[in-house]
């Protein structure tokens, strides 16, 4: 049975949570249709550009993201407390990014209060009110992103109806372990799909945004530059990088040679048949999330079969069914598995 979204997004239990938007229809609609052979593969950067542009103005952090032929998954922290502090002219400005606004709210920041009635300046208040709980918003963080793309997609097809198939899917991860796990699996989705072959060859995810932000800084990334990933190929969507808006990520709580070994570990463990022992760089980042190592390969396959609406350690994921309300909370044998008491 479909929960309502206000039971699925319960900020004061956690800022963290996985969304996930797919297209309807049969066809690769944001990627290659083999049944037409019509290439939409420039729909994908219109995704990135929407995220980065609803990320600017809303108060929520792009902790990962991958955009996929059918799908894509989003990774997101929101940030309450930094929308409280925003001024209201801030407020004003950051949704007037993505939407056309009151036009007595742009008179208000034209002329200041002292041009309004007193009733205008309370209809203002009341939009900036309004404006200022939806930028900390999951729900419209979202809707910015799939309107814009439905309607552009849908202009270009000449045609009309859905494009999205229904809501948006959305899992609370309760603790920066499932977290973890989580930005992992997104990370890596490519490579699970057979798109590309290693982490930093995974175009429009964030995983392959982070490595390039390196290699432009003069970092020496762990990454092996081996048969599979050259040289010249990193340099290659550096460069591209620098003619396309990317959503920029803000929030990682580990440092980042330590995710990227992970990722770069796990991407290979998922494409061979026998994953072998985990290098002992490795290690340490699980350890110190009590997460079960062995498990781990076995689990990021498939985060979202073996979790449903909340991923974290089984007192947390039952705390939060209980929260919600729900009577059944799919994934404790998984928790109990991968995550250690």
């Amino acid at each position: 049975m479909t929960m309502a979204r206000k039971n699925q997004i319960i900020l004061s239990e956690t800022p963290f949570y996985h969304c996930t938007s797919r297209c309807v229809r049969g066809a690769f609609l944001c990627g290659e249709d083999p049944e037409s052979g019509k290439n939409y593969h420039h729909r994908k950067q219109w995704i990135l550009d929407r995220i980065a542009l609803a990320e600017s103005s809303f108060a929520i952090d792009i902790c990962a993201y991958a955009v996929m032929n059918n799908h894509f998954h989003i990774v997101l922290s929101v940030d309450e407390r930094a929308c409280a502090k925003l001024s209201d002219r801030e407020v004003a400005e950051r949704w007037l990014k993505v939407y056309r606004g009151n036009n007595l709210v742009k008179h208000w920041m034209d002329r200041g209060c002292e041009a309004l009635t007193k009733g205008e300046n309370a209809i203002v208040a009341h939009c900036l009110k309004s404006w200022r709980g939806r930028l900390a918003s999951i729900s419209w963080f979202m809707r910015v992103i799939n309107e814009n793309i439905a309607r552009r997609a849908n202009r270009e097809d000449k045609c009309k109806g859905h494009f999205w198939d229904g809501r948006f899917k959305s899992q609370a991860l309760l603790d920066e372990a499932a977290l973890l796990a989580c930005m992992a699996y997104v990370d890596l989705n490519p490579v699970r799909a057979k798109l590309a072959q290693t982490p930093e060859d995974s175009s429009f995810t964030s995983i392959q945004s982070r490595i390039r932000d390196k290699v432009q800084q003069g970092y020496n990334c762990f990454i092996d530059i081996s048969e599979q990933s050259t040289q010249p190929q990193l340099m290659h969507f550096m460069k591209k990088a620098l003619e396309e808006h990317e959503p920029s990520m803000t929030y990682l709580p580990y440092l980042e040679t330590d995710y990227f070994e992970l990722v770069d570990w796990t991407g290979r463990a998922i494409r061979s048949d026998k994953p072998g022992f985990i290098p002992e760089r490795v290690k340490p980042i699980l350890e110190r999330l009590n997460i079960c190592s062995d498990e781990w390969v076995k689990t990021i396959p498939a985060l979202e079969k073996r979790f449903h609406q909340s991923i974290g350690i089984v007192d947390r994921m039952r705390a939060w069914c209980e929260s919600v309300g729900s009577r059944w909370c799919k994934g404790i044998s998984s928790s109990k598995a991968l995550f250690l008491s």
